[in-house]
């Protein structure tokens, strides 16, 4: 059964959990790519350059051949989650914005729904670290007056997350209450 259009959930004075709208940015798969090469490249490297050194200085084979056997049995797993991750969570994240809700929907294996009112949103804050500038993304964090904690959206381009954070901020002061 698929849920009633938002404009059904307002007419009727209630919110209901559906699936956001809206894909991050295409370009969010270049950057998570990226940052999982960099994160899985560290790990796999570490005992390649110790299996390098170790022959240089005479270790013991079988400790060299333990640590190139480690490091191809880490390299399997990191260059799958290098392969897979970014695309899978490209085709997950969705994320939208009414005048009455921030919606998303996030995850990789587990995946969440969410919906915060615009009256229990409490800060709307916009990050951007150095890869992700360099890609042109940004990441909306909302945070509410949940024990669920923080709703983000990652991979937004920057210039919208931005006009978002903007929009929203000016929406939640319009909402009466202390989004407690």
């Amino acid at each position: 059964m698929t849920p009633p259009p938002a404009d059904t959930a307002r007419a009727s004075g209630e919110l209901r959990l559906r699936p956001p709208r809206h894909r991050v940015e295409r370009r969010a798969i270049a950057y998570w790519t990226l940052r999982a090469g960099l994160i899985s490249g560290a790990i796999v490297v570490e005992p390649a350059i110790a299996a390098a050194v170790l022959q240089f200085v005479e270790a013991p084979p079988l400790l060299v051949i333990g640590l190139w056997i480690l490091t191809a049995v880490a390299a399997v797993p990191a260059l799958a989650f290098i392969v897979t991750m970014p695309q899978w969570r490209y085709r997950v994240h969705r994320w939208e914005t009414t005048d009455d809700a921030v919606y998303t929907l996030a995850g990789w294996l587990w995946q969440e729904w969410r919906v915060a009112p615009m009256s229990r949103i409490q800060t709307v804050d916009t990050q951007r670290g150095p890869l992700q500038r360099l890609f042109g993304l940004a990441t909306i964090t909302v945070t509410t007056a949940s024990a669920a904690g923080a709703l983000r959206i990652d991979g937004l381009d920057a210039e919208r997350a931005a006009e978002i954070a903007e929009r929203l901020t000016e929406a939640t002061q319009a909402v009466q209450g202390d989004a407690t």
